[in-house]
């Protein structure tokens, strides 16, 4: 396909064409290797992420957890920062209103520096935090809060819920870096700052 992408791209007979495409281009379980693929971009599908990690077809609600993980497996966020469900041969752009994915379970085993954190996704992955998986936490704009993200894979991330934030701040000590005190995690030898020591101090007095 050629030219500008089209508004709206009509996918066989919408959800269902694309359900079947993607099954043809599965390799087994898992997420699909997408990052290999280099397809030409076909348009815009009225799909939508939603902040909660709700995902919206035509304005509804797609009810179906099989298929949003099946579409979850092969979703990719190239560096334009717009977000794509990509096959072997096309790579159709989506909206999303924050990230793709949802942290749903938080489990810790081990203690100081030998602990390591894992996390289950909303569409069921199921990550360890390190180098490869880091967490980052961004302010909250209207508060005073921390919203805690997860490299998932290539450049999607999952948002994690405020119960496992309080999970996180339960596991969490002070560390020192660069004469400076941090608050913060530590997941397989790698130290995850949250904030300065002195501001939590302030927030919580």
């Amino acid at each position: 396909m050629t030219g500008e992408p089209d508004n709206q791209h009509d996918v066989n007979t919408g959800l269902s064409g694309l359900e079947a495409m993607i099954r043809r281009a599965e390799s087994g379980g898992g997420a699909a290797p997408v990052e290999k693929w280099d397809p030409p971009h076909c348009g815009k599908l009225d799909i939508r992420i939603a902040r909660d990690g709700l995902w919206y077809y035509l304005g509804t609600p797609i009810g179906r957890e099989p298929l949003v993980r099946l579409f979850a497996s092969v979703l990719r966020r190239d560096d334009d920062g717009i977000t794509y469900l990509v096959t072997p041969v096309e790579k159709i752009e989506i909206t999303v209103d924050d990230v793709p994915f949802i942290g749903v379970e938080l489990h810790a085993t081990g203690t100081g520096r030998d602990q390591v954190l894992t996390v289950r996704t909303n569409v069921g992955d199921v990550v360890e935090i390190d180098s490869e998986h880091p967490l980052r936490f961004e302010k909250e704009a209207d508060t005073d809060g921390l919203q805690p993200y997860l490299l998932v894979r290539g450049r999607l991330e999952a948002r994690l819920g405020r119960p496992l934030l309080y999970e996180l701040v339960d596991l969490g000590t002070t560390e020192e870096r660069d004469g400076v005190d941090w608050f913060g995690v530590w997941s397989n030898g790698l130290f995850f700052p949250m904030m300065r020591q002195a501001e939590l101090e302030r927030l919580a007095g």
